[in-house]
């Protein structure tokens, strides 16, 4: 009964979205009260469920969003992500522009969490196709593919290094292996499967796009780098010096500091408002009324990604998420596999990926005990399954269909169908990873 409820709740909120035009806080707003109702939750619960779910996505995201968004504007502003692509595109060539942003998205996803790398990359991604006259989807989504590949299978993203700690599986094992596996999966949702997606026009947010400047008035490379890309070099250096460092270190509690993603991205909000903004003549005043219009453009996606989180929180306070897991674990299917559709199924019915790896860890741990299944490959193979099917109930797919400024439709047809071809890939190479390693005695 609770599986039909969510479908009929995921139905109801794509109805009410893409054919009713209802406004999409709105949407969420009615579905979760009608979901929850008909889920059986008292009322009083209900309503606290919806301010949790509220309070605790847009606590989770909305400093990251919103500095991001401040980073991204004076990036853009400035003509840093023009320098930027410039010279990433004079060392490659404009041929082999996708592969350069799919390696610069793989570089700056490994330390930096999927909201960070998102808000971080936007006006690079924009700023290539501004300039080279490409449709920003195209130019874009190889990129994405990296940073979300990244997040749903290597830690330091926050599932992975979960499913670690509960499987008791080996940190350096899992990260070798979730590299080895995200290298294909990124390549055939990336560049590959953005070639059909060329035809796919989107106006992006206006906002994150600047007009191209003149070479004479663009910031130097080094500074356009260092400036952009400072959150990377701060968050990667913290976690590379927590790791060689004891924890007893007096350095150990500003290195905790540091690899907050929060402060890191306020440290590099206030350098490049020095080095992009006021050391290239800008006042003050001028920078700040251009960070105002920053946080407007992200303001509608903020609320969006709130009503993703009540809707999500109304389901995991009804138990339908356990009940779910539950009813498939006696299905007969090799352990690699049921984890992988465990999280795929409460991925597609909740939402979100973190909810939806730990959910299922939950309902395989038992099963890894009694098994002889490698535990490393078991985090990728549910890492891989809570990325499938990215829909309307997934904060991801309205922040990418926000800031590109796409149709519901377009939407599902360029990021959803990204993610899933990264979660097929995924399970397939941790099935040949599971069938190779015993032969290499790995």
């Amino acid at each position: 009964m609770a599986s039909l409820i969510i479908l009929l709740a995921v139905l109801a909120l794509v109805g009410l979205i893409s054919w009713a035009k209802v406004n999409a806080f709105l949407a969420f707003l009615l579905v979760s009260l009608g979901a929850g109702l008909a889920l059986h939750i008292a009322p009083a619960a209900l309503l606290a469920a919806m301010y949790q779910g509220l309070g605790d996505t847009l606590g989770s995201v909305t400093i990251i969003i919103v500095l991001g968004a401040m980073l991204g504007k004076i990036v853009a502003d400035s003509g840093a992500a023009q320098q930027i692509t410039s010279a990433l595109v004079d060392a490659f060539g404009p041929r082999y522009l996708l592969w350069t942003l799919m390696l610069s998205g793989l570089l700056i996803g490994i330390p930096l969490f999927y909201n960070v790398g998102f808000v971080l990359v936007v006006p690079l991604i924009f700023a290539a196709a501004t300039r080279y006259r490409l449709p920003a989807v195209y130019v874009g989504l190889p990129m994405l593919a990296a940073l979300s590949v990244l997040h749903g299978f290597l830690p330091p993203h926050p599932s992975p290094t979960a499913l670690v700690a509960q499987f008791h599986a080996s940190l350096g094992r899992t990260f070798v292996y979730g590299l080895v596996l995200a290298i294909p999966a990124v390549i055939l949702a990336g560049p590959v499967y953005a070639r059909t997606l060329r035809g796919l026009v989107a106006v992006p947010l206006a906002g994150f796009v600047a007009p191209p400047l003149p070479a004479s008035a663009l910031p130097g490379r080094l500074n356009s780098f260092l400036s952009s890309l400072l959150p990377v070099l701060l968050l990667g250096g913290a976690l590379l010096l927590k790791a060689l460092l004891p924890t007893s270190s007096a350095l150990a509690p500003l290195l905790t500091l540091l690899a907050e993603p929060a402060v890191t991205l306020l440290l590099s909000v206030a350098v490049a408002t020095c080095s992009l903004g006021l050391a290239r003549g800008q006042r003050m005043s001028q920078l700040m009324d251009s960070y105002g219009l920053a946080v407007k453009d992200v303001a509608a996606i903020l609320l969006v990604i709130g009503g993703a989180g009540m809707l999500k929180q109304v389901l995991v306070a009804s138990g339908a998420s356990q009940e779910i897991a539950a009813s498939l674990r006696g299905t007969g299917l090799p352990p690699l596999v049921l984890g992988w559709l465990l999280a795929a199924f409460i991925r597609v019915c909740l939402g979100s990926a973190t909810i939806a790896g730990l959910t299922a860890a939950g309902v395989m741990l038992p099963t890894l005990s009694q098994g002889h299944v490698n535990p490393n490959l078991m985090v990728l193979a549910i890492g891989a399954g809570s990325l499938v099917l990215s829909h309307v109930n997934d904060s991801g797919f309205w922040m990418f269909k926000e800031y590109f400024n796409l149709s519901i439709k377009d939407t599902l047809r360029s990021w959803t169908a990204m993610e899933t071809i990264v979660a097929v890939v995924g399970l397939a190479g941790v099935l040949v990873l599971d069938w190779l390693l015993p032969l290499l005695h790995l």
